[in-house]
């Protein structure tokens, strides 16, 4: 199985799991969150996220996927940025672990993943790359499992 970076819509990608950039309080937001729940179904996407309430930051939940080419959302929630100093680094990898294990567990052999915490929450992109890329090699030298990081723009 491999790991590829990719340019274009997550929307688009046919997976088997697409992950949110999600916010702790699972609510539709802006830029790849908003994409996705448009995408999906806002009002069915919504209740169930409304059902499931929360996520804590640096874990994932899942939910359906409606319209989308998926399976499954996998909803991630990564940190802040905060300068760096307060644990973000562990919480960014803790998210892609939980995501990769919840993709594991429902038995996707696809997932395709957006940048997370690199948008509005700040992260540095160069830094968040090298946590996601350290994340997913780390999964797949362990698992099988074809793992998309789709870059928008």
């Amino acid at each position: 199985m491999a790991f590829k970076t990719i340019h274009g819509d997550i929307t688009k990608v046919h997976a088997d799991a697409i992950v949110n950039a999600a916010n702790s309080r699972l609510l539709p937001g802006g830029g790849v969150c908003g994409a996705i729940f448009r995408a999906a179904g806002y009002k069915e996407l919504s209740a169930e996220c409304e059902k499931t309430g929360h996520c804590d930051t640096g874990r994932a939940v899942i939910t359906g996927a409606y319209a989308l080419p998926a399976k499954y959302v996998i909803h991630a929630v990564g940190p802040i940025w905060n300068g760096g100093e307060s644990g973000e680094e562990e919480l960014l990898y803790g998210c892609y672990e939980s995501a990769l294990n919840l993709a594991k567990e429902h038995g996707c052999a696809s997932v395709a993943f957006p940048l997370i915490s690199a948008g509005i929450y700040g992260y540095p992109r160069e830094a968040a790359m090298d946590v996601a890329r350290r994340a997913i090699e780390d999964f797949l030298s362990e698992n099988e499992m074809d793992v998309y990081l789709v870059l928008f723009g």
